[in-house]
């Protein structure tokens, strides 16, 4: 009896292949599917794109998958835009921490993306050009969008049911005024374009170099007071889905987001990305290169509709985001999922280094136990590394020892971004 018991209690047992067998199917059950389209129209041949939809977490491993778009739009040249297209993703994920699961490689991905952007913008200074480039820079892993910009090129999120919502800032000295605050007390002059006369015509510009943006990757004879530091916003979608839509300035200063957006409402993602290419050219014509991508996040098991115009907007709209509380995270995951809340995981646009990398008192230490450089991830030796919060009148910590740490050569980018110094970089 007993033995028939111990063998009914066997059958019973599911063995471990078959429990990670349904847990790959319950995790791509669980996937969204992510289908893109773009479009682009020519004027000055600066504008450069990238899709990458075949990234991984674990190499080899096809669950651990999550795609790329970003958009590089350059001025004085090509040079920086097909460089950072080149570069800036393999800079991020060099940045990111190995062995980390699936919730604490998207944590990471903020400071991961600082650290690939100033990397990116420090190796191109290196060639001595003085081409520049806007970067918006967009992570989709299965619901959660992270995106990361510098300049003025822009993301917005159509979410299903909800309201038209930028995912990125601009950083132009025309309308940013903390920016504009920023760039003169780090040493910038910021004003018009004078002429004959005396008169000023045209944006605000940063001098010398006459930039209009207060960030950007490049621009190497402007002044390390245009950063390349990023501003990150990382989101997560409830499982309705929903619309990104990516392009640079030349849509932007010819639609609003909402127009761009209602623009190419009922459009599958290839037709909407050329929809709204050929709006605003109707608009405004071909003044500027115009680049556009359409990302459609769609549940898993149905063809997702194009989303919906917004209704008549109330006090409810500010109920489309929420920020992520430190209590009941899971529940609360589920509960805006359910009623289509976008959650706001994290939001940050400091252009303090040392305020972006933040503390850690184990941050740069390797596994072989060397100090490594939080932006370029070169090895340090036992006496070369150095805080990125030492001397920094900007840092809240009180421990100069205390990680992240820099190399030499970081931590004079660091100083002439933030005026202390003259940028070590000279145009040839």
């Amino acid at each position: 009896m007993a033995s028939r018991e111990g063998r009914r209690r066997h059958h019973d047992l599911v063995p471990l292949s078959v429990l990670l067998s349904r847990e790959m199917k319950n995790e791509k059950m669980e996937k969204p599917t992510v289908r893109y389209g773009y479009a682009a129209q020519s004027k000055k041949g600066e504008d450069y794109f990238l899709i990458k939809t075949d990234c991984h977490r674990v190499p080899g491993n096809n669950s651990s998958s999550f795609s790329v778009f970003a958009i590089f739009d350059g001025h004085n040249g090509d040079a920086a835009a097909i460089f950072t297209r080149e570069n800036l993703l393999n800079h991020v994920l060099g940045a990111l921490p190995r062995g980390l699961g699936p919730e604490e490689w998207l944590q990471a991905l903020p400071r991961a993306l600082v650290a690939g952007f100033v990397k990116t913008d420090k190796e191109f200074q290196r060639r001595g050009e003085t081409s520049g480039t806007t970067a918006t820079f967009v992570i989709v892993d299965r619901w959660t969008v992270t995106v990361a910009c510098v300049g003025d090129s822009r993301c917005i999120l159509d979410a299903q049911g909800g309201a038209v919502t930028n995912l990125t800032v601009d950083h132009r000295l025309e309308e940013n005024i903390e920016e504009r605050e920023r760039v003169t007390a780090s040493g910038g002059e910021v004003g018009r374009l004078s002429i004959v006369g005396g008169a000023e015509i045209g944006p605000l510009r940063c001098w010398p170099g006459g930039l209009c943006l207060s960030r950007s990757i490049g621009d190497m004879d402007v002044g390390e007071f245009i950063v390349p530091i990023p501003y990150v916003k990382q989101v997560k979608l409830s499982k309705a889905g929903g619309r990104l839509i990516i392009a640079s300035d030349g849509i932007w200063d010819a639609l609003s987001s909402e127009i761009a957006a209602k623009s190419c409402h009922g459009l599958p993602a290839e037709l909407a990305a050329k929809q709204v290419v050929k709006e605003a050219l109707r608009t405004r014509g071909l003044k500027d290169d115009t680049t556009c991508i359409v990302v459609d996040i769609i549940p898993p098991d149905n063809e997702l509709p194009p989303p919906t115009p917004p209704k008549k907007q109330n006090i409810f709209r500010s109920l489309l985001f929420r920020k992520r509380s430190n209590d009941s995270v899971g529940k609360l995951s589920k509960k805006l999922s359910a009623i289509n809340i976008v959650e706001e995981l994290f939001e940050e646009g400091s252009a303090m280094l040392a305020e972006r990398l933040g503390n850690d008192d184990n941050s740069g230490q390797s596994t072989c136990g060397i100090f490594i450089c939080a932006v370029c991830q070169v090895d340090l030796g036992s006496s070369e590394g150095i805080s990125v919060h030492a001397g920094s009148i900007f840092s809240t910590s009180s421990k100069p020892w205390q990680g992240p740490f820099l190399c030499a050569d970081c931590r004079n980018k660091k100083d002439a971004m933030e005026g202390k110094r003259p940028s070590g970089v000279k145009v040839s």
